[in-house]
């Protein structure tokens, strides 16, 4: 059974993330702990809140995140994903982990659309081979809620969604892969994607 590391480092939905990943069938370990961190087959990074508040609660673990990468799959979700960026501008200019080219922008306000994008929409697969995306269909409803979206290179764009305008809502670069959904919430489509991280990636 792989040993996946849920990182905690103070905000988030931590126990929902978990038990998301029990069902998918890991064996999960809820931890501040580098040592830990670093023993991981893989590694979970959640998250909910501003970008520069994770930032600085993750910072003792920022460079163990950033290596690990190299060796271990790392998986972001909501704010986890937006960290893995070069940059923020969410309350400023933030530097981020660095894993994935590109940054966290404000959605842009335009009448008839609310912000935070919260509730059900699709994700429409830009790069249908990637192992994350195992056995979805070309477009599948996932759960979002968010204020912010990742602008980054079409080349580190495995999902794309339409909402305002088109953002990356599932990012890759090496072993470090970020959904912007929340796949705990997602009913069947947002296990399998879990399972597919698990297995897969």
């Amino acid at each position: 059974m792989e040993r996946i590391a849920v990182v905690d480092y103070g905000l988030g939905n931590l126990r929902s993330v978990s038990r998301g990943l029990e069902r998918a069938g890991a064996a999960v370990r809820l931890t501040s702990d580098p040592d830990e961190v670093r023993a991981a087959d893989r590694i979970v990074l959640p998250g909910v809140g501003a970008f520069h508040e994770g930032m600085a609660q993750l910072r003792p673990l920022v460079d163990v995140i950033r290596d690990a990468a190299g060796r271990v799959p790392v998986l972001g979700i909501c704010l986890g994903m937006q960290m893995f960026l070069e940059s923020s501008e969410e309350h400023g200019r933030h530097r981020g982990i660095e894993l994935v080219r590109g940054e966290v922008r404000a959605f842009p306000r335009v009448p008839g659309f609310k912000v935070p994008h919260m509730g059900w929409n699709t994700i429409r697969a830009e790069q249908p081979g990637d192992p994350l995306l195992d056995g979805l269909k070309p477009e599948e409803y996932v759960y979002f809620v968010h204020s912010f979206y990742a602008s980054t290179a079409p080349s580190e764009c495995i999902c794309s969604t339409d909402y305002i305008l088109p953002f990356a809502s599932a990012v890759r670069s090496g072993n470090a892969w970020g959904v912007q959904f929340h796949p705990e919430k997602s009913g069947a489509v947002g296990l399998r994607i879990l399972e597919n991280f698990i297995e897969r990636c």
